[in-house]
């Protein structure tokens, strides 16, 4: 505990700290020493290999002690801690605390560098000869990546940001300056609401994972380069750029998913810069495995694998530069803030650009060239031309998505393209229908030279087929109404799978080891197929054929021609749907809208019933944060998200705003028209705007909680019977007389914004009688929501190309592994 300010706890803030700096000197510590190991004139590479481990122990235990820390300080909410109050609060469960760990820049560091740890500490084990080379460039990596995490002052210029600092220190305000702030620091700021989402606990670890694993294909490139196994190198960089080239994949995907259920843009894929930045890694690394298989099996293209592994690396440097720098804060929605360290994140990129430029320079006479050429009908020759393709693919992604870049190295004003995802469709279609091509016929090849006559024959057979298949496909499914460039990406993407499809059937024969390949090739193609039908031809189902424009302000983020608004319990006809807003609960900090969906028959029979649970959160400093909700069907999905809601802030629902208090009746007979009276006996109707309700009996026994009755005391309950749209709803307002004195307890029904008065007991001879006053909330104060809704056919296959294709990569693994056990 601090004397000087009350309440803080520093310990494990400097315990936090203490960790970075050993993580950052452990690794810096590791990398000299595996470099001096790894040099052949050193006699006492074995004593420098110890102390390289050592240091690379240490830097592992020094960022587990890290995580620990920080963990420590978000899960008891000490919000003294800019980063725990910054990104999480008390009202967060566990599972979206986690969430809240990796939110911010440092928090991501650490999980980068956490699982470099875990690959490194592998490698320890597995190398062999390789741990010298390979551990030296992976400890600079680490250094590099720890030293992100300082977040101290050399000479005045700022390295890293630590998640240890502490909110006064962050934060300039005159509340920081008394020694009890924390009396006033309640809770913490929060976690984003787009992020509270379960695929935000899995899919940064397996984003991150991805990140990490790039770097060992990578070493073991240098490592070649450095100890002059030029050839060696590539047979254990395949297996470990395969699981790069898996998760990340995975990881990728998973943002998709993400996007699919907590994103309302209506879909999984936006062509965000960020979304860019991770997928141009992944194109590159998977050119990278095609053409290091080539060479593996034929000598060939080997300057092309080696450069493809590198700069995929670098490629992931440069894409943490691109959303970590703030340089993109105005062209995406998903970069974060810059925290000072763009310099640093250049330097980063810097270091291992230059690493393989120089490394490549030094040995580029001894690199071996193969003279012989390829043949042209050869699998390695056309492999390698789809590996130029994807390059080619990356470059475009590279220059547009960078542009913001160039504005500020050239001092130009390119502005960003305005229908962004058009024109990477375009451009992104027409490299996919040629890659696909590719995936389809050179299974028809074979490695060093193929029957030329037997491979035309049975390539053009299978592409006739794969046509006819196509245009069965397109017309069935509506693309033919898309662009003629998607028609031809179907057509390759079919290709592809029939193709790979007769390979697969091959591989059930006995020729196993052409199952991963081909598994892997039918789940991309899958994939393809899935987002071309579900993307092309999704379709609004939420037509608003009234007019209604909402508001000015509504205009400008949503299309009101497709959102309907749904006043609570009046149906709607909705795309083939009858539609009711039902009901809403709260589950803090979401508000779900219940949205019952009914499917009937010409007879009126309903056929179909389900009730989908958006949610939506009002945040002061997002405004209305909606996630959707969705029906999943085998052939389609159903998917719906709300647009606009008259609901509390998140902070109210919380309690943090304070009681406002409920106010006297009189104010809140304000919140309704005025009152109908009706004086009516047991058994009478009494209609309303939005239907009618029966006196069903006055019930002399009622009683009002904690009031209790005595003496002379009357209390009289009016038991009343609502129908509203189809539903029935039973309510007691009650009359007392207590003391001499009258009073009467109203009674409310939310669901249809109705209150009711026992006001008076009228009695005449025998028959007693009730005047019974009606309020009801005026239209304007009806509870409503406004909602989107859209259909995506065939969405499954893209979700199962997914699965499919993480298959394909993992028995590739386990073939490329067993290959290397037996060299």
């Amino acid at each position: 505990m601090n004397t000087a300010f009350k309440g803080e706890h520093l310990l494990p803030g400097h315990l936090g700290q203490f960790f970075i700096v050993l993580a950052f000197g452990g690794a810096l510590f590791s990398a000299i020493c595996y470099y001096f190991a790894a040099t052949d004139a050193n006699k006492l590479d074995k004593t420098w290999l110890r102390m390289g481990r050592l240091g690379y122990w240490l830097n592992t235990l020094s960022v587990v002690g890290i995580g620990v820390c920080l963990f420590y300080i978000i899960y008891k909410g000490l919000f003294e801690y800019h980063y725990a109050w910054a990104h999480s609060s008390r009202s967060l469960p566990v599972y979206y605390i986690i969430s809240s760990y990796w939110e911010g820049q440092e928090g991501s560091f650490w999980l980068w560098t956490f699982w470099q740890a875990v690959l490194g500490n592998i490698l320890i084990w597995k190398a062999g000869s390789w741990e010298r080379p390979v551990m030296a460039v992976i400890s600079l990596s680490q250094a590099l990546i720890a030293s992100m995490l300082l977040g101290v002052n050399i000479f005045n210029v700022r390295i890293g940001s630590s998640p240890f600092i502490l909110l006064r220190d962050a934060i300039e305000g005159p509340i920081f300056s008394r020694p009890n702030y924390m009396d006033y620091i309640k809770d913490g700021n929060g976690l984003n609401p787009l992020l509270q989402n379960y695929w935000m606990v899995i899919h940064p670890p397996t984003l991150f994972l991805g990140f990490a694993s790039m770097v060992v294909p990578f070493a073991y490139g240098i490592a070649g380069l450095w100890k002059k196994r030029y050839k060696e190198w590539v047979q254990p960089a395949i297996s470990y750029a395969l699981f790069a080239v898996m998760v990340l994949g995975t990881g990728i995907i998973m943002g998709s998913f993400w996007a699919y259920e907590s994103l309302n843009f209506g879909g999984y894929w936006a062509w965000d810069p960020v979304e860019n930045a991770s997928l141009i890694p992944w194109l590159t690394l998977i050119g990278a495995v095609h053409v290091m298989i080539v060479y593996k099996n034929s000598g060939h293209a080997y300057f092309t694998a080696l450069l493809l592994t590198l700069i995929s690396f670098v490629l992931v440097l440069y894409a943490s530069f691109l959303t970590r720098s703030g340089i993109l804060g105005e062209t995406s929605v998903h970069a974060f803030t810059d925290l000072g360290m763009f310099w640093h994140l250049v330097i980063d990129v810097g270091v291992f650009f230059a690493l393989m430029v120089v490394m490549i320079i030094v040995r580029w006479k001894e690199l071996p060239i193969s003279k012989k050429e390829e043949e042209t009908y050869s699998r390695e020759f056309w492999m390698f031309v789809g590996a130029v393709f994807l390059g080619l693919s990356c470059l475009q992604l590279v220059a547009y998505t960078s542009i913001p870049v160039w504005n500020k190295m050239f001092g130009t004003n390119i502005a960003p393209v305005e229908d962004k995802v058009t024109l990477y469709n375009t451009l992104q279609g027409a490299f996919a229908v040629v890659i696909t091509l590719f995936i389809g016929f050179t299974q028809f090849l074979k490695y060093k030279k193929t029957d030329t006559g037997k491979f035309f024959i049975t390539a053009l057979v299978y592409l006739v087929f794969a046509v006819l298949l196509s245009a069965v496909l397109v017309y069935i499914t509506g693309i033919y109404k898309l662009k003629f460039i998607f028609w031809l990406v179907m057509i390759g993407a079919v290709y592809a799978l029939v193709a790979n499809g007769k390979v697969l059937g091959d591989a059930f024969k006995g020729k196993y080891k052409l199952a991963g390949s081909a598994v892997a090739h039918i789940g991309f193609a899958l994939l393809l197929v899935g987002a071309l039908i579900s993307a092309g031809t999704s379709k609004v189902v939420s037509q608003n054929t009234s007019g209604e424009q909402y508001s000015a302000e509504f205009a400008k983020a949503n299309n009101p021609a497709e959102n309907i608004m749904l006043y609570k319990n009046e149906p709607v006809k909705m795309g083939g749907y009858e539609v009711t807003y039902v009901g809403d609960s709260i589950a803090l900090p979401n508000h779900y809208f219940k949205v019952d969906y009914k499917k009937r028959d010409a007879s009126g029979k309903v056929t179909e019933e389900f009730v989908l649970k958006p949610n939506s959160q009002a945040n002061r400093k997002m405004g209305l944060v909606s996630s959707p909700d969705t029906k999943h069907y085998l052939l389609h999905d159903l998917y719906t998200h709300v647009s606009m809601a008259p609901i509390k802030y998140d902070d109210e629902l919380n309690g943090t705003a304070g009681d406002a208090g409920h106010g006297s009746e009189a104010d809140d007979d304000k919140n309704y028209d005025p009152p109908v009276v009706h004086q009516t006996a047991v058994g009478d109707t009494i209609r309303f705007r939005e239907g009618y309700m029966v006196l069903k009996a006055l019930n002399s026994q009622a009683h009002v909680q904690n009031i209790a009755l005595s003496g002379n005391d009357v209390a009289v309950g009016a038991q009343l019977e609502i129908v509203s749209h189809g539903k029935t709803y039973t309510t007691e307002p009650v009359f007392m007389i207590k003391n001499g004195n009258g009073f009467d307890f109203a009674r409310k029904v939310e669901d249809i914004g109705l209150k009711v008065r026992l006001t008076k007991l009228l009695v005449k001879g025998q028959d007693a009688r009730a005047e019974i006053s009606v309020y009801q909330q005026p239209e304007s104060k009806k509870q409503y929501i406004v909602m989107r809704a859209i259909s995506f056919p065939y969405i499954n296959f893209f979700w199962s190309g997914t699965i499919i294709m993480v298959i394909g990569f993992l028995l590739s693994i386990f073939r490329r592994n067993k290959e290397m056990k037996k060299s």
